[in-house]
């Protein structure tokens, strides 16, 4: 029997795709497929239970067969693509019933529910989940949890890991255990939770989760504000910092980032039109939230303090004029995509007060490998998507490109950051690590690897602080 046909035995041949069935190319490759990131595959297994997950691994791990994980494979870090065979497990199917406690703030997900799915979920219920990763109408939990993915509005309510108090994952050589579970408080062992969460399947499958939720704030009001340049923008990043204020975003978008999207915010601000054209230098947007009249009275502060040295604000109160603002905002990076016909994003990390200085260098890089250059991101969290932008049909640019964000990452740790903020290592920052941590931390990473995957056979190539080295 082929390898396919041995795994339709276990769950059946409607869970089962032979990686030669045409069906099968849709999870050979995640959203850096236009790098010509795309793997191959022997079998993609579609388990319906964490039962039938736990069964996958095991035969995995019985005949020595490579096992990648897959969420919504929405993912910037090439971390679901299968890189030499072996068999793609997606979560696709892990969607039974959302168990949603409304008094006690808290919800049971299998790994497969959209992230757009649960907060609407959530919302029906009166509560709310506040991890919103730029691809939710595509992303997964499961894919969340592996990556822990953040977004906006991580600035006041963290990352997804901040929000999970128990997982349900398969580890080793194919067994169903729970880490934690629906309670608040737990300090009784090593955090084994936190392991798995960022791991990118490399330590264990996410079959489901256990979530804190909050109330749902009963408005959200921002506050966008139009400097001359990037110098007083990150002056008002830094007034709102020092402001003892709390926002539950922080976003910028630099000079280039502007003119690549102006005309959808254009749209979104007519009153801003003249300034976005003549004069925008930098865009500075911050949200208040939580009951009415304290998110009035948050925001009415938050304008005053970014009206510093602004060349215009905008703060709508109308629920179309608000999603308005962030559709514009969610819609920057195809945006950004589209001057050139492709982009190189890295989402490196860098100390609030090392913004501005951060970006300079962005742009001397894009000058010294001849590729125009825009940053856009999450201010308050120091967390910058540094971008070329590309012709897509050059491939000597991607190579330029390649080569010009190993510069990022020696840039991000030079000013005592990080190489990546949200998208994970995966594939195509392997071996990252290890500029940034000692060595003493690159061993500890490498054995916890060997301690949870001892055949290395979870997603193998990927996360690696070194490359080559399990």
């Amino acid at each position: 029997m082929t390898l396919a046909q041995e795994l339709a035995s276990l769950l059946g041949p409607g869970a089962i795709l032979d990686g030669a069935d045409r069906r099968a190319r849709e999870y050979l490759a995640d959203a850096t497929e236009w790098r010509a990131i795309r793997g191959r595959a022997d079998a993609v297994a579609l388990p319906g239970s964490g039962a039938e997950a736990a069964a996958v691994l095991r035969w995995c791990y019985e005949h020595d067969v490579p096992l990648i994980p897959r969420g919504g494979g929405s993912g910037f870090a090439g971390g679901a693509v299968p890189l030499e065979g072996g068999v793609v497990l997606s979560t696709e199917r892990l969607v039974g019933p959302i168990r949603i406690d409304p008094g006690q703030w808290r919800a049971e997900v299998p790994a497969g529910v959209v992230t757009a799915h649960l907060h609407r979920r959530a919302r029906e219920n009166g509560l709310y989940f506040p991890p919103d990763p730029g691809a939710s109408d595509q992303s997964m939990l499961g894919g969340n949890v592996a990556t822990n993915a953040g977004g906006p509005h991580t600035f006041k309510y963290g990352v997804t890991g901040h929000w999970v108090t128990g997982l349900e994952v398969v580890v080793a050589p194919g067994e169903l255990i729970r880490l934690g579970g629906p309670v608040r408080k737990d300090v009784a062992g090593y955090d084994l939770r936190s392991l798995v969460i960022g791991s990118e399947g490399t330590l264990a499958i996410v079959t489901s989760a256990w979530l804190r939720l909050i109330p749902a704030p009963e408005t959200a009001l921002p506050v966008a504000a139009v400097y001359p340049d990037l110098s007083s923008g990150c002056r008002a990043v830094a007034a709102v910092m020092g402001s003892g204020l709390i926002p539950a975003t922080l976003e910028f978008l630099d000079e280039a980032t502007l003119n690549a999207s102006s005309g959808g915010l254009i749209a979104a601000v007519p009153e801003l039109a003249t300034d976005i054209r003549d004069r925008a230098g930098f865009l500075v947007i911050s949200e208040a939230d939580g009951r009415r009249d304290e998110a009035q009275a948050v925001r009415q502060e938050l304008a005053e303090i970014m009206s510093d040295g602004a060349l215009g604000l905008h703060a709508p109160t109308a629920p179309a004029d608000v999603s308005a603002l962030w559709s514009w905002r969610g819609g920057v990076s195809m945006a950004v995509a589209a001057q050139r016909g492709g982009k190189l994003s890295e989402d490196i990390v860098v100390p609030v007060d090392q913004i501005e200085p951060a970006l300079r260098a962005v742009s001397e890089i894009g000058l010294r490998y001849e590729l125009p250059t825009c940053c856009w991101g999450h201010a308050g969290d120091g967390n910058l998507h540094a971008t070329f932008m590309l012709d897509r049909d050059e491939s000597v640019e991607l190579e330029r490109a390649e080569t010009a964000s190993q510069e990022l990452f020696d840039l991000a740790i030079r000013l005592g950051g990080s190489v990546s903020g949200e998208h994970g290592i995966g594939l195509v920052k392997r071996g990252a690590l290890e500029r940034q941590w000692g060595a003493t931390a690159v061993s500890l990473h490498e054995q916890v690897k060997r301690l949870f995957d001892p055949k290395g056979l979870l997603n193998p190539g990927k996360k690696l602080a070194r490359p080559g080295v399990l």
